[in-house]
């Protein structure tokens, strides 16, 4: 909080809200009862290994068409100053989708899957956005920024935790809660998802200002400028190779990090794992997760961005390879610990990394190639861990060459210079004045 005030607080709080907000999909719908409800319930009576498929398959859909399109949006978004008009349009479509899961009957796995592919969709566009404000609250002091983007991750896993505790607590004694059985609580849970979600979204609408700096157009003068801008990006991309170079070793590692997030309640139940034991282990990960994020901030800080990603990226590769041989209800307890002390360390350095290296009023433009290396990894890693199940009809072998992946993008990352990241961005911040 000490740090806190060396930034307009109620602005930083505000924009860190939404993470808290939209968490809750992450965590409840995304890496929980979204592949638990469509395993043992929307897909009831399918193959173990063709559930996984399908499921990797929802998965890959929703990045690919948030990928195709996050750069042109982002770049969009900076020429017309509408940075948050996007950012509602995404928030409600996710929170729509949501919502409508509770509607879905047993067997109706294509429609659930629609509606999951749309949901996320909303989640992952309106997150380039947020993403790009960041700036906005954290001012100039980007030696500083880690502490903000630490604090976002924070009150996500802090937020989402919460509404977690609560939708277990259903599922464990539906009937006190009036619901008549788990199935109803689950169902339950995705609407209030959707209202968490809503509620707390309200904060960054009314509170953090857009930036008056990028842009200004309107209507289709804003689409042209837009796609202007991005054509000019993608030629300007080989002066800026830092950036370059970042982007590829983010998305080898974030793949890893996003098809853990999005697969492990899969795997678990694939190795006979009791689902209960398994949502508790990664409500356990939720309340880890809050204050080691934090502490990923001051490690970026001290110890230097790079090396608290490379940090994380370690104890990834170690989990992975315990995971391989895990057996008991306990080992993933402990694993979901591991995981939950890297997990939000890992993804805030990496924004606020990225945030060092790119051009003044271009944020939305370039958070839209971040967030696009983010769901082509998120491509490829779901189907990845999908087929190589369905292929060998054992999912522990889907684990191996996601550590491939972790070992890659860490071996790239040294090399990404920050200063002459920031000197090459600047000159062509000077050039575009």
């Amino acid at each position: 909080m000490d740090m806190a005030r060396q930034y307009d607080l109620k602005k930083v709080i505000c924009w860190a809200l939404y993470d808290w907000a939209n968490s809750a999909f992450a965590t409840i719908v995304m890496a929980v009862f979204f592949p638990l409800f469509f395993k043992q319930y929307w897909s009831a009576g399918s193959d173990v290994s063709v559930s996984t498929f399908l499921l990797g398959t929802a998965n890959s859909l929703a990045s690919i068409m948030v990928a195709v399109s996050a750069p042109v949006l982002g770049a969009i978004a900076d020429k017309g100053s509408s940075r948050k008009k996007f950012l509602l349009f995404f928030a409600m479509m996710g929170i729509m989708m949501t919502g409508s899961l509770y509607f879905v009957d047993k067997g109706g796995w294509i429609i659930a899957a629609a509606l999951y592919v749309f949901a996320t969709i909303g989640f992952s566009g309106g997150n380039i956005y947020y993403d790009s404000l960041i700036v906005s609250v954290a001012g100039e002091k980007k030696n500083k920024i880690d502490f903000v983007s630490a604090l976002g991750f924070s009150l996500g896993y802090l937020g989402g935790g919460l509404l977690f505790a609560l939708n277990v607590a259903m599922i464990i004694a539906p009937r006190r809660f009036g619901l008549a059985d788990s199935n109803e609580a689950v169902r339950v849970a995705f609407i209030t998802v959707a209202v968490w979600w809503a509620v707390f979204s309200i904060p960054i609408f009314l509170f953090v200002e857009e930036p008056k700096t990028c842009g200004g157009f309107a209507g289709w003068s804003a689409i042209r400028a837009g796609l202007q801008q991005l054509n000019s990006t993608l030629k300007e991309i080989r002066k800026l190779r830092m950036i370059f170079m970042f982007l590829i070793c983010y998305w080898l590692y974030i793949d890893g990090v996003y098809t853990i997030i999005r697969m492990a309640m899969d795997y678990g139940m694939s190795l006979g794992l009791d689902s209960k034991d398994l949502i508790i282990a990664l409500l356990i990960t939720q309340f880890v997760g809050s204050p080691a994020t934090l502490a990923f901030g001051k490690i970026g800080e001290k110890l230097g961005t790079k090396t608290g990603i490379l940090i994380g990226i370690g104890v990834y590769i170690i989990a992975i390879v315990w995971g391989f041989f895990m057996k008991r209800e306990m080992e993933f307890y402990a694993l979901a610990i591991t995981i939950g002390l890297v997990q939000g360390g890992v993804q805030s350095l990496s924004r606020s990394f990225y945030t060092r290296l790119i051009p003044e009023n271009r944020e939305a433009e370039f958070f839209g190639f971040y967030n696009m290396l983010g769901k082509f990894a998120a491509i490829f890693g779901p189907s990845l861990v999908g087929w190589v199940s369905l292929a060998t009809g054992n999912p522990r072998y889907s684990l191996l060459p996601i550590i491939v992946l972790f070992i890659s993008g860490a071996a790239i990352l040294p090399f990404v210079d920050e200063e002459t990241g920031q000197r090459a961005a600047e000159e062509l911040g000077r050039q575009k004045t």
